[in-house]
């Protein structure tokens, strides 16, 4: 096991987890950027096409379920919600980021390691991830309301 891997997963996963706290708990997610938690299902979603026919570790395979299950979780969450949905301020979160995700899709097809679906997509969701962040930082920018949960996410994704 690579230690880096290792912590970059453990980061990624204490992010997560600190907000599905503050959207479970707070029932809110207010300052929270649906558009990066729509990019982060989509990484997540092209990176793991392999889920069921690539066995590596359980570890590997318990970490793709987590990362898919919750990325989706938070989106049902903001968008479907009866209660954490009203929290969602849609008038702020205004970063066109389906014109990111285009630019990243391209470079994968031209940069990549093999020209296969399953490796493009694996491209793809590396390019994607690297600017997924960036509707939560103009969104927090905006607003310029970061309460700590928001920050302690943003802070742990970074």
């Amino acid at each position: 096991m690579n230690i880096f891997r290792l912590a970059g997963d453990m980061t990624h996963l204490a992010s997560v987890l600190v907000l599905l706290l503050k959207i479970h708990t707070i029932k809110s997610c207010a300052g929270i950027s649906l558009k990066t938690q729509e990019l982060y299902a989509l990484v997540f979603a092209t990176r793991y096409l392999d889920i069921f026919t690539n066995y590596i570790s359980f570890y590997n395979t318990i970490m793709k379920l987590i990362f898919l299950g919750s990325s989706f979780s938070i989106v049902w969450y903001i968008k479907r919600h009866k209660i954490v949905h009203r929290s969602y301020d849609k008038d702020q979160d205004t970063f066109r980021h389906w014109f990111i995700v285009l630019p990243c899709l391209v470079l994968a097809l031209l940069i990549n390691e093999r020209f296969t679906f399953k490796e493009v997509m694996w491209t793809f969701s590396l390019y994607l991830e690297a600017v997924a962040i960036l509707p939560q930082l103009v969104l927090l920018q905006r607003t310029r309301n970061i309460d700590n949960l928001t920050g302690q996410y943003v802070f742990l994704l970074g």
